[in-house]
């Protein structure tokens, strides 16, 4: 049987959860609203390059050029003989292009998971004074009812909150 006080704070907590990853998939919304013309772009153009349909269509293209230019299909003249320099000029060209585009969006992805980093960062951060005032209310409770903590060192150190400056100097001494 559920106590009505366990209930609650299940609600609670489950509600907390839900508005969690509503800021979240908020902040992805925001972001993709927020792309400009070029990055929308990029985006449609990265997907439609992913995909088995632009494989297809360019191996039937150089399938077909190179039918041409090796003179297996006799009704249609050649016109980039081997070695086929105006293909590698036009594959060379597509790579470019194609990694460009490619790199747009990364690079507006990882604006978007940085974003989303932090805020992880901040949640955790206040996820840990949340945990940290609950131990010191259960050690008070404990202590109300005569149980000796004194001797634990292990709750003495988890009780102490982190410092969220000492924490930051210590991953830029090893990012940097």
């Amino acid at each position: 049987m559920t106590k009505p006080n366990q209930t609650i704070v299940d609600s609670l907590l489950s509600e907390k959860e839900t508005s969690r990853r509503a800021v979240i998939k908020t902040i992805k919304s925001k972001a993709n609203a927020k792309r400009k013309v070029t990055e929308k772009i990029a985006d449609g153009l990265t997907f439609g390059f992913g995909s088995m349909v632009f494989l297809f269509f360019n191996s039937i293209f150089f399938l077909g050029w190179l039918l041409i230019n090796t003179g297996n299909i006799s009704s249609i003249e050649i016109f980039d003989p081997f070695p086929f320099s105006l293909l590698t000029t036009i594959v060379s060209l597509e790579a470019i292009i194609l990694a460009i585009i490619v790199l747009i969006s990364q690079n507006r992805a990882a604006r978007v998971d940085d974003l989303r980093e932090e805020i992880h960062l901040q949640v955790n951060l206040m996820a840990e004074k949340e945990i940290t005032k609950i131990m010191k209310m259960v050690a008070i409770l404990l202590e109300k009812h005569g149980v000796d903590l004194s001797r634990d060192s292990e709750l003495k150190r988890l009780l102490k909150p982190i410092s969220e400056e000492e924490l930051e100097e210590r991953l830029e001494k090893e990012i940097f």
